[in-house]
This record gives structure tokens, sequence and C-alpha cells, in this order.
């Protein structure tokens, strides 16, 4: 059907056509490797502050207190925000949680 030496120039092209895919798979590969780092950064960061969130939240109110005493030592704003931020904080939480479940 097809005259050999088509055939061979064929098959010519094609071993060179996937020797350029195979190298244009491996440029991407490295790539899409180095794309990829921030993300995995981004991700160990996430991991970590799960683990330390529980904890963060008893660690709040202590340094909010000693942030209040070193950048406001007269001022006693800092106070009710603190004892009271959370409870507020909360109840908005709540409060659009029902609002957008209707």
């Amino acid at each position: 059907m097809y005259p050999q030496r088509e055939l061979n120039r064929l098959a010519t092209y094609k071993a060179a056509l996937q020797r350029d895919i195979a190298i244009h798979r491996t440029q991407y590969t490295k790539a899409a490797a180095h794309m990829a780092q921030p993300f995995a950064m981004l991700d160990r960061l996430v991991a970590i502050w799960r683990r330390l969130s529980p904890l963060a939240i008893f660690a709040a109110v202590p340094l909010g207190f000693l942030v209040q005493q070193a950048v406001f030592p007269r001022l006693k704003v800092l106070s009710p925000l603190v004892r009271w931020g959370p409870l507020i904080f909360n109840a908005v939480r709540g409060i659009s949680s029902l609002v957008s479940r209707r």
C-alpha cells in the first residue's frame, strides 16, 4: 500500500516526535514542580497553624493583656475589647450562619 521509503520516513518522524514529546514532558514536570513549591510551603504552614490554633486561643488573651499594658499603659480601651470580643465575635458568627441557612 505505502512504499517502503515513505514508511521509513514516517517511522523516523514518529521517533523524533516521541523524543520531543518526552523532552517537553520532563520540562513541564520540572516547571510544575517549581511552581508548586510556594503552595507546598503554604500547605505546611496551614498544617502547622491547625495544630497550634487550639493553643493560640489560650495564648491570645494573655498576649492581649501584655500588648495593652505595653502599648496603652494608661488607656483602658482594650480591656473591654479583650473581655467581650470573643463573645461578640461568636454571636455575630452564629447569627450570620443562621441567616445564611435561610
